[in-house]
Formats: C-alpha cells, structure tokens, sequence
C-alpha cells in the first residue's frame, strides 16, 4: 500500500502573505534569516501578524543550522510559549524553525497550533517536508530530523520574496530544486504522482532557472520557478532522495560548500552512475528529458542520459558555478583526505537508502573524486 502525504496547505502568488491576516489572539514566534529585520519583506510580513498578536522574533539563524544556534531558539521557545511559529527565509531559517519546534514542544511538553512556513528562496523545499537538516560543527556532520508532525500546517508562495535574492543564491537553491526533482524521479518509494512533480520540475528548472538568474525581476518565471520548488518538495517528502544528497550533505559539513551547490557539482556523476545501474532509472531520466524538448524523443535513452547531465553542467556555466571542490577553493589534497570520513558519513546519512541503487564504497568513492579537481 502506498501512501501520499500533501498536509501543507500552499497559498502561491503576489497577494499570498494576506493569510496572516487571520491570525488573531496568538502567541507568535517568528524564526527568520539575520539580515531580515528592518527590511521592507520582513516589514510587510511583521504589519499582517502584529494586529492583536504576540510577536516574538528570533533571527540568531545561521546557514547549515548548527545545534547551539537552535537550542538558543529553544531558550526563546521556552520563554515565549508560542501556540504559532512562522518560519520565515531559506531552508536554514524554516529548518531552523522546525528545530526549534522539535526540541521545544519536548522540552515545554505541549504541542503547538500551527507553523507556517514563508520562503524567499525557491529552492529547499522545506516549506512542504518533514525534515530539518542540522549540523554538529564540532563533528563535521550533518543530520536530519524526520518527523511527520514537522511538516508546515501551510506555505506561503510570494515570488516577490525571492526577486531580491542574490545571483548566487538563485543559482544554488534553484539546483537544489533541480536535484530534488532528479533525484525523486528515480528514488525507491517514487510512484505515479510524485514522478508527475518531478518531471514537472525538471522541466521549468531546465528552462526557465537560468532565465531567473539572468534576470531577477522576471516575475512569472520567479513565480513558475517558486511553484516548482514547492513541487519538488512534495515529491521527495513522498519519493525520498538519494546518494547526491547523501554525499552532498558531507561536502556542506566538511568543506561548507552551500547545499545547493554541493548537490550539483555531484548530480551529473550520480545521475550517470544511477543509470549506468539500473535500466529503470536511466528510462525515467532520458524520458523526462525528452519531455523538456532539449532532446528528440527517438534518441536513445543512454545518448539522453549524456546530455542531460552535460545539460546540467551547462546551467552551472551558465551561472558561473564551480564545477569542482578545487574551483570552489578546496586544496584537492584536502578533500582527498577526507575521502573515508565522506564515504563513511554519507552512508548514515537518512537520504542514502532512497537511491535506486545501493553504490558499494568504491562507488562512493569514484563519485566523490570526480567533484574534487
């Protein structure tokens, strides 16, 4: 049997924030990115909640949410008992949130009303899923907390809140949302309905990010891109992932490349590994691709496989991306160092059983050098 999850409910559009105006007589605790507070988006946010409401804001939220950082969260929770939390930002700063939230309702034994989930990048997901990614900094390790309950109540979708994000942060969190697309496609627990938002996802990200990039204030694109940011999440919280994020994760906690990122320099050598091992994968590739119009339909699935993935390096160009660990700025001798410790972490990692193949350590390995130079 199987079993789909949509919980979130998702408002999309210019007008979207108005949602808050139904909140009344509620203790509010707004988790939000640092350099948020006393800016216009935040502002706009803060004159729909404040009303009748109790608004505490915590913005101590840094990338890659470390432990101490959320338990200072926690400390604010304690204090504030909020019955609402709004998760405003990036994935760190909803991830953080739901962090909060986690350690939180544990500590204070209560369960909260609501948390909404507002975000000004189209990329995590995070808004739609039940994980938060941490990080340990003293260990080097990233983890994911899994719990249904985490899940947003509802997202927000103003696609006039990522137009003034920077260049880079366009191009990372749009790849993110590429990676997500790909790698649920193909994930073990993928079914009729989350491969629909997948493809979806591979199709606008391939045509219309780097239109994003180039030009921020596009705001149907913006719009159409957020949208299938959110889808992709959907599809992955239901499908799972797989070893680009297993191993991408490692490259965050070792080398602090940003998610994103990470997760396309590695996703045109595990998407080329994934269907080098498995006939199924390398068919829902090559026919998602076919469906973008990049490649003729009659081409053969291992010829679409090849251009998909230079199709990704190409966007990458494109958006003045590093390709490599060394073109970020990792000396390749460092990175080669920690080869055991990535192999060994990115097999812990919650997303490594979602692959549709189980790569053995050199596997791992051969993937993992070819992002290091």
């Amino acid at each position: 049997m199987e079993e789909i999850r949509i919980p979130t409910k998702v408002f999309s559009g210019n007008d979207s924030l108005d949602w808050l105006e139904k909140l009344s007589n509620k203790k509010i605790l707004l988790v939000c990115d640092s350099f948020l507070p006393n800016t216009p988006t935040f502002d706009t946010i803060k004159s729909k909640v404040e009303g009748n409401n109790e608004v505490t804001i915590f913005s101590d939220v840094k990338p890659d949410p470390p432990l101490h950082n959320i338990m200072l969260g926690v400390e604010q929770f304690s204090k504030v008992k909020p019955n609402v939390m709004i998760g405003i930002g990036g994935g760190s700063a909803i991830d953080t949130g739901k962090a909060i939230r986690f350690f939180g309702e544990k500590i204070e034994k209560y369960d909260i009303e609501q948390f909404i989930a507002i975000p000004t990048t189209s990329g995590t997901g995070s808004e739609v899923t039940n994980t938060s990614v941490v990080s340990d900094p003293e260990k080097h390790q990233k983890f994911p907390i899994m719990e249904d309950y985490l899940t947003p109540d509802i997202a927000l979708l103003d696609p006039r809140l990522v137009m003034t994000a920077p260049k880079s942060v366009t191009a990372f969190s749009g790849l993110d949302v590429l990676t997500h697309s790909l790698e649920s496609l193909v994930a073990k627990d993928a079914n009729t309905i989350t491969e629909a938002l997948s493809e979806k996802g591979i199709d606008v990200m391939t045509h219309l990010l780097v239109e994003c990039y180039k030009h921020g204030d596009n705001e149907d694109a913006r719009k159409v891109v957020h949208e299938a940011s959110c889808a992709a999440g959907i599809a992955f919280n239901n499908a799972g992932l797989g070893i680009c994020h297993s191993l991408a994760h490692q490259l965050g906690a070792n080398f602090h490349v940003p998610h994103g990122l990470a997760c396309a320099m590695l996703l045109p050598h595990v998407v080329l590994y994934n269907a080098e091992h498995d006939k199924t994968a390398m068919h829902k590739y090559a026919q998602a691709f076919k469906k973008t119009g990049f490649v003729a339909q009659g081409m053969g699935d291992q010829i679409a496989v090849r251009r998909l993935a230079g199709k990704i390096k190409q966007m990458m160009i494109a958006m003045d991306c590093p390709l490599t660990l060394k073109a970020f700025g990792i000396d390749p001798a460092t990175a080669e160092s920690k080869t055991e410790t990535v192999i060994a972490d990115a097999k812990k990692d919650g997303t490594f059983p979602g692959n549709p193949v189980v790569p053995s350590d050199d596997d791992l390995r051969n993937i993992y050098k070819k992002v290091i130079r």
